[in-house]
């Protein structure tokens, strides 16, 4: 399961699932990327976290800040640097995002949405303390994850990636509540408050938590200024 990205949804494919997301999806896509630009400030050294193909990277990086995207799918950072060859400020690196090769308290701003805190299926404490470690002191960690709110429209836009062949087959029958589980072992779950909470509850930050759109939940980390 935690190679089903690397191995299987990866590169040109995962680029398909974003081409035949419906319209309602793609606000969804648009106001998670339009939410987290608010937060940018002119020079900031961004980091993101499963950058993936740089979906994300081709839409912000308009603006006068500096963004290192990770990934561990070779074949994604391939493809995402062919569209991204003519973007100056913009670099991908091959990193997993629980063992990030960069010194303490390296990025203002470091960013992990579209449910990547459940999509990575890695620790979740590690993945927020890690995140906590790299991020200068008064910086911010945006986490996010699905609302319940667009649970419908969450499992339409799954059930167009199986039909396309991109997932396997939905099993309805554990799907539920949340979590999509294929008859080919991967799984898509989500992080509500109360978990979220509980996973920060350790760290000596500010956290704060607020819905986009009726379709993302942000779970946001401001580290505190010493």
């Amino acid at each position: 399961m935690k190679r089903y990205y690397k191995d299987k949804l990866s590169a040109e494919r995962l680029k398909q699932c974003y081409d035949i997301a419906p319209s309602r999806v793609q606000r969804y896509l648009k106001a998670e990327i339009d939410y987290i630009q608010q937060k940018f400030s002119p020079g900031d050294l961004i980091l993101d976290l499963g950058c993936g193909y740089g979906r994300e990277l081709q839409q912000i990086t308009n603006n006068d800040v500096t963004i290192i995207g990770i990934d561990i799918s070779y074949s994604s950072l391939i493809f995402g640097k062919e569209l991204l060859h003519n973007i100056a400020n913009c670099f991908l690196m091959k990193m997993n995002a629980v063992e990030l090769a960069f010194q303490d308290q390296f990025f203002d701003i470091v960013l992990c949405i579209q449910n990547g805190i459940s999509a990575f299926h890695v620790d979740q404490r590690e993945l927020i303390k890690e995140s906590i470690r790299v991020t200068r002191p008064g910086g911010i960690i945006l986490f996010s994850s699905y609302s319940d709110k667009f649970w419908k429209d969450r499992l339409e836009w799954f059930q167009l990636q199986s039909e396309n062949g991109l997932l396997g087959e939905i099993d309805y029958e554990k799907t539920r509540n949340g979590v999509i589980i294929c008859k080919d072992g991967f799984k898509a779950t989500t992080i509500r408050p109360h978990q979220f909470l509980l996973l920060t509850s350790e760290f000596n930050v500010e956290t704060n938590i607020m819905e986009v759109d009726e379709s993302s939940l942000f779970y946001e980390i401001k580290t505190k200024e010493k």
